[in-house]
């Protein structure tokens, strides 16, 4: 397409150019004709155009000569310095005029000032640069040796690219002495060839021959090309085959395999080549024999192709055809006769077939009724039957060859779900023969299964404060039943005017959730009875017990029992001044209602007024000071003890302790009315607190000494009574701020407000002078009667007590006796100076 676009601008181009040269007066027209041989080199001369023309260089030069080749490719350059008109390639006349005796090429030169269109031509001229060639490189003939001499054979003709004098202008044929070579020349000029039998050939003394036939063209010198002639001499056929034997008979068993050879028919034929090369086919078959034999067209074998049965045909007849290469051929006959053998097995057909059958059917039910035949006669067609394996059923044998399958045992589906029954049936023959049936029976399943759980107890766990419906795990139980009978639905079991328990199951998987939020304050297990029923009729069922664990959670924060929240703002703990260091000031007592880790307390002090005076236990929650009590340090301490569970997250509460440094605890409860411990900066509720505890301290003060003088009055009016006993609940007792291993009895003198406290040593009651301890629940404490009749130091001496005293001197008129109920086992004489033993 893009070739005739091109060849349509030139054309157009064209037609200007002459419509131009009409119109211009003063133009004119001439012809240059020059020639070129082809296959000269690029840029080879052509002729002078500027010298042909009559024209100088310089005139072409401004004329602005140039050159235009009709066709779509520029064959030729101008040089219009020089004139010189030049092929741009090498020219392969071949190739541009190909089957053309001339070739001419045209070409226009156009000059401007004024416009001057000149036409020129330029004839390649041939040269011979191509050779003859034979379309073949063998010619092969075949050739009866009864050929008559004279006889002709056309060869193929030679081609040659070339024309004129280079072109094909000879044939030459290589010596011999049977054939030669005649040429024609034919109209247009070709020349043909033909191969001439001179004298008869004979097979027997040359069987094949080889020639050679040149072709040769006019130019100079002369070029040639060649091709082999293969002559191969054929046999005449003059002898026909002939068999060995004109009837073949023989004997054949009917179990004879596919392949086997029956026979092998022979013919034999003189001549040589395909004459004497024998085929053989059958040509006449009887009726259902043609599928059955297979004959070999090359060595006359008869083999087996098919299966031969003795009970359809027992003689078998076929007509053999020998054919040698020439056409020539003879026949003979093969007859098989067909020897009878067991070859046929037992057959085996049912009648009739339960294909499933419950598995409660009782023993002796009928499964299926079959018959056993056998074609061959004799021995051969008596048959025996029987299954194979420990299987629960059995034949017997009816009528007519007929058998019948029944049960001879009970079945179960759990053990055996479906049996493949094995019929073998044998005959009687030489070479037993027997064959198969198989028989699939399934048996269906009866509800005599009750669904059985993976475990008899479930454990399952919960955290506390669960969401409502949570899904903590399944039970599972399986039946060996099939189908409805296998499908499990669970339950709770409810006991009549049991309430509704906490947790659910999924009647279809067995999922266990908990239905609403559980609190393991409260409910640390539940323990619920699961049922499993089948889909059977009537219903089979198991039970399973489902216990259900709370798992703690850290909900609850710690409760600090002691100091109680009924203190105020603080409890009260009196500690003397020459307290040493790791001395018991007061046990913090908190508890945790939850468990395990979560109830694991740790205490820490997290505020003091003065930090490095006292410590607290970790664990214990014992409040000893750090150190030495010295007289520099202040009256009144206020401690915040944190109490802090192990939870995740931890949670914690807080107790406030006051704490009061006194030389003296006889005047502990002037001072704690005297004395405001130091308060905070601008912290007016601080004040009124300490206010409204001075109050309360000195009224609990006052109703104590008189009920105190109560008590001296009756005994007063009451001497000969016996001496009270110590109650029970007060050794037991919690209340004060020390624990049970510290309680002290405090006996003040009437009239007294400034007496001290004074450490004594174990619990021993003063008894008057002469008078034996009694029984224990006959002792109490007598300070309360001695201490009005004893009024100087040395009293208690007389009483048989160790006097309260101590480095500082003797005590005043009215001193106290204090009585210890219990010491703390770390706190002793050797730490306490004010401790004295009996």
């Amino acid at each position: 397409m893009a070739w005739n676009k091109r060849r349509s601008r030139g054309s157009l181009r064209q037609v200007i150019l002459f419509l131009l040269c009409v119109c211009v007066r003063q133009s004119g027209a001439e012809s240059l004709r020059y020639s070129l041989a082809e296959e000269m080199e690029r840029d080879s001369f052509v002729g002078n155009i500027a010298q042909d023309l009559g024209l100088a260089p310089s005139q072409l030069v401004a004329r602005k000569a140039r050159v235009v080749s009709e066709g779509n490719q520029q064959l030729f350059r101008l040089n219009p310095s020089t004139g010189v008109l030049t092929a741009k390639d090498s020219l392969d006349r071949e190739e541009i005029c190909p089957q053309s005796e001339t070739c001419t090429l045209f070409f226009k030169v156009f000059l401007d000032n004024p416009l001057q269109l000149i036409r020129g031509e330029v004839e390649v001229l041939d040269v011979n640069d191509n050779s003859p060639m034979f379309p073949k490189k063998e010619m092969v003939f075949e050739i009866l040796e009864t050929t008559a001499p004279s006889f002709r054979f056309p060869l193929e003709t030679a081609q040659d690219a070339d024309v004129g004098s280079n072109g094909l202008r000879n044939y030459s044929l290589g010596s011999n002495s049977h054939f030669s070579l005649a040429l024609a020349t034919e109209k247009g000029g070709a020349i043909s060839s033909e191969l001439v039998l001179d004298r008869q050939l004979d097979r027997e003394e040359n069987p094949e021959m080889n020639l050679l036939l040149t072709a040769l063209d006019g130019g100079s010198p002369p070029k040639s090309g060649t091709v082999q002639i293969h002559i191969l001499v054929l046999d005449a056929n003059d002898n026909t085959p002939k068999f060995t034997r004109e009837v073949y008979e023989v004997r054949l068993p009917e179990n004879s395999p596919p392949g086997q050879v029956v026979v092998r028919v022979a013919a034999t034929d003189p001549d040589d080549g395909s004459y004497g090369k024998v085929q053989y086919a059958f040509t006449k078959v009887s009726r259902g024999s043609g599928e059955l034999f297979d004959l070999n067209p090359d060595t006359g074998e008869i083999r087996v192709a098919g299966n031969l049965d003795f009970e359809e045909m027992k003689k078998h007849e076929m007509v053999v055809k020998a054919s040698d290469g020439g056409g020539l051929f003879t026949h003979c006959k093969v007859q098989v006769e067909v020897v009878d053998v067991n070859d046929n097995a037992p057959e085996i057909q049912l009648t009739s077939h339960t294909a499933s059958i419950p598995e409660n059917a009782p023993p002796r039910t009928l499964v299926a009724l079959f018959s056993v035949r056998d074609r061959d006669a004799g021995d051969n067609g008596r048959t025996d039957c029987i299954i194979g394996g420990d299987l629960p059923f059995t034949l017997s044998p009816t009528f007519d060859n007929f058998y019948e399958l029944r049960t001879n045992a009970a079945l179960d589906r759990e053990t055996t779900a479906d049996y493949n029954i094995s019929i073998r049936a044998t005959d009687w023959g030489p070479r037993r023969l027997s064959s198969r049936e198989s028989l699939w029976v399934q048996v269906t399943d009866v509800n005599d299964n009750a669904p059985a759980f993976s475990q008899e107890l479930y454990s399952m766990w919960v955290t506390e404060n669960n969401s409502p419906m949570v899904r903590i795990g399944s039970v599972q139980a399986s039946d060996a039943d099939a189908g409805s009978n296998a499908r499990v639905q669970y339950a709770l079991v409810r006991e009549e005017g049991q309430e509704q328990a906490a947790v659910s199951v999924s009647s279809e998987s067995g999922e266990v959730y908990v239905v609403r939020s559980l609190d393991y304050e409260r409910v640390r297990a539940l323990e619920v009875w699961v049922s499993a029923a089948d889909g059977g009729s009537p219903a089979l069922s198991a039970r399973a017990l489902l216990r259900v664990l709370v798992r703690d959670e850290n909900d609850n924060a710690p409760v600090v029992l002691h100091p109680g929240a009924e203190s105020g703002a603080g409890a009260g703990e009196l500690v003397p001044r020459w307290a040493p260091a790791g001395y018991l000031v007061a046990k913090v007592v908190a508890v945790d209602a939850d468990a395990g880790q979560n109830a694991w307390l740790s205490y820490e002090l997290a505020k003091a007024t003065e930090p490095g005076l006292f410590r607290l236990g970790l664990h214990s929650g014992e409040l000893r000071t750090a150190r030495a009590v010295a007289e520099r340090d202040a009256p009144r301490h206020r401690l915040v003890v944190l109490v802090r569970d192990r939870g995740q997250p931890p949670r914690s509460a807080s107790a406030t302790l006051a704490i009061t440094l006194l030389h003296d605890f006889s005047d502990a409860h002037v001072r704690l009315s005297q004395d405001a411990p130091p308060a905070e900066p601008d912290d007016t509720l601080t004040l009124y607190l300490i206010a409204c505890l001075a109050c309360v301290s000195a009224l609990c003060l006052a109703t104590g000494l008189a009920a105190l003088l109560m008590k001296l009055r009756r005994d007063r009016q009451r001497p000969a009574e016996p001496l009270p006993t110590f109650p029970t609940a007060v050794t037991e007792s919690d209340a004060g701020s020390l624990p049970r291993s510290l309680v002290y009895d405090v006996c003040l003198a009437t009239g007294t407000l400034s007496s001290d406290f004074h450490f004594l040593g174990p619990l021993l009651p003063c008894f008057p002078a002469g008078m034996s301890p009694g029984p224990a629940p006959q002792r109490s404490s007598v300070c309360s009667q001695e201490a009005s009749n004893f009024g100087e130091r040395g009293d208690c001496a007389a009483q048989g007590r160790a006097p309260l005293s101590d480095d500082s001197g003797p005590r005043p008129a009215g001193a106290e006796c204090v009585v210890n109920r219990g010491m703390e086992p770390n706190v002793s004489s050797d730490q306490n100076p004010w401790l004295t033993h009996q």
